[in-house]
């Protein structure tokens, strides 16, 4: 089992910058790729970026690329969500996952980890 848990949401004015975190626990040797999605209210939850846990490479939607970057830090198990440029369709829960596969990174239906989810919400 692998623990996941975020912080860092809050509220922020459009064009600022916010740092999510997700400090990871547990069987952390199991996981390959770990990522972040959204859900906004009425909407499906879609992936935001990802990464290899090991090896470092990432994956970001074009809704987010040149603005959101997502650095780890394996010695402390801990996977940021780095968020500049900050736009109110940037609205959210944000959710921190681990997958124990390097296959179909961007479907939320293959993660086996999940974080509780932090709000972040940007005002125009």
């Amino acid at each position: 089992q692998v623990q996941l848990v975020e912080s860092g949401g809050g509220l922020v004015q459009a064009r600022g910058s916010l740092r999510l975190s997700c400090a990871a626990s547990g069987r952390t040797t199991s996981t390959y790729v770990m990522g972040w999605f959204r859900q906004a209210p009425g909407k499906e939850r879609e992936f935001v970026a990802a990464i290899s846990w090991r090896g470092g490479n990432t994956d970001y939607a074009d809704s987010v690329k040149g603005r959101f970057t997502i650095p780890k830090d394996n010695d402390k198990n801990i996977l940021y969500l780095q968020m500049n440029s900050l736009k109110p369709e940037d609205t959210a829960v944000y959710y921190c996952a681990a997958k124990r596969s390097y296959s179909r990174y961007r479907s939320s239906s293959e993660y086996d980890y999940w974080g509780q989810g932090t709000q972040v919400t940007v005002s125009s």
